[in-house]
């Protein structure tokens, strides 16, 4: 099993850090979590065509989530894809879904009825809900849905993903949660989502201290990511989706490892993980992971 990942920022453009997304490739099978804004590009930057999905899971409703989905229908189709674009989503997420449809529903029309590709069925989204404790399955590899504390956004999911005996969790957006802590226990990898105070001063007319109270309170701060991998027992911590995309990697690495004694990563784009093999890659530097990755 392998995660990479395609977007390891937030809503704040930054052009080294996309909206949140990760691939997971096990055997056959390739599922992506979430499409925010860039993640598109970066599956083609990392080689995958977006017509070889076999499912996108939605975390939950934020934009920074959510911003790539169309670009997913319409360049999945112009690559091939035979049939829909199989997305699971919770109610919210699938209004979302059904109202992307509607608004594009005239150019969709007009691409169809001219361009006469041979694959019209692949231009469209299934959508198929996703609830807390459903455990879903491809061909060997399982997925776990997680419920995770993002209030006031409800339904918000992690996942835990389950494959030739290998174990990922991801945290999606989340306070510290002891669901996803039970659910993730003894996993290969943590991918954990962080938020940085420090690196968010206030700024007038961008942002108030109440502007980021407000932000902090429904995320994990750095210094809580180390005792969450250390609670849940994971052999690395892989941390994503940075809040602010412009903190410092080297910081982030030594604050959250000080209560883990695992390795700990620092995102970047395009990063991936080889849980089969406890490597990781990044723009042709390889690593080996080990100890607490077994080989």
């Amino acid at each position: 099993m392998r995660v990479t990942l395609l977007g390891t920022g937030c809503p704040a453009l930054h052009p080294r850090r996309a909206g949140a997304g990760l691939l997971v490739e096990a055997g056959d099978r390739r599922i992506l979590v979430d499409c925010g804004h860039g993640v598109a590009q970066r599956l083609a930057e990392a080689g995958m065509r977006i017509a070889d999905l076999d499912a996108v899971l939605a975390s939950h409703l934020h934009t920074d989530h959510l911003a790539d989905l169309w670009t997913l229908v319409v360049g999945g189709w112009h690559q091939g894809r035979r049939g829909p674009l199989r997305l699971f989503a919770d109610p919210a997420v699938a209004r979302l879904a059904r109202g992307l449809e509607a608004a594009w529903a005239e150019e969709r029309a007009r691409r169809l009825a001219h361009e006469r590709r041979p694959n019209p069925a692949g231009f469209g989204l299934l959508v198929e809900p996703l609830e807390a404790g459903r455990r879903l399955r491809f061909d060997g590899l399982e997925v776990e849905v997680v419920p995770v504390d993002h209030r006031p956004v409800e339904p918000a999911f992690g996942f835990v993903f389950r494959a030739g005996g290998r174990t990922l969790a991801v945290s999606g957006d989340t306070r510290r949660s002891e669901r996803l802590i039970e659910a993730a226990r003894g996993c290969d990898l943590l991918v954990h989502e962080v938020f940085v105070h420090r690196a968010m001063p206030v700024v007038p007319g961008v942002r108030e201290a109440a502007t980021i109270a407000a932000v902090a309170s429904y995320h994990t701060a750095v210094e809580e990511v180390g005792p969450i991998a250390a609670a849940a027992g994971a052999g690395a911590l892989l941390l994503t989706h940075i809040v602010p995309p412009t903190a410092d990697p080297s910081e982030l690495a030594i604050e959250a490892g000080r209560d883990f004694a695992g390795p700990v990563i620092v995102g970047e784009d395009l990063l991936s993980v080889d849980l089969s093999t406890g490597t990781l890659g990044w723009r042709g530097l390889v690593a080996r992971l080990a100890p607490r990755i077994r080989a």
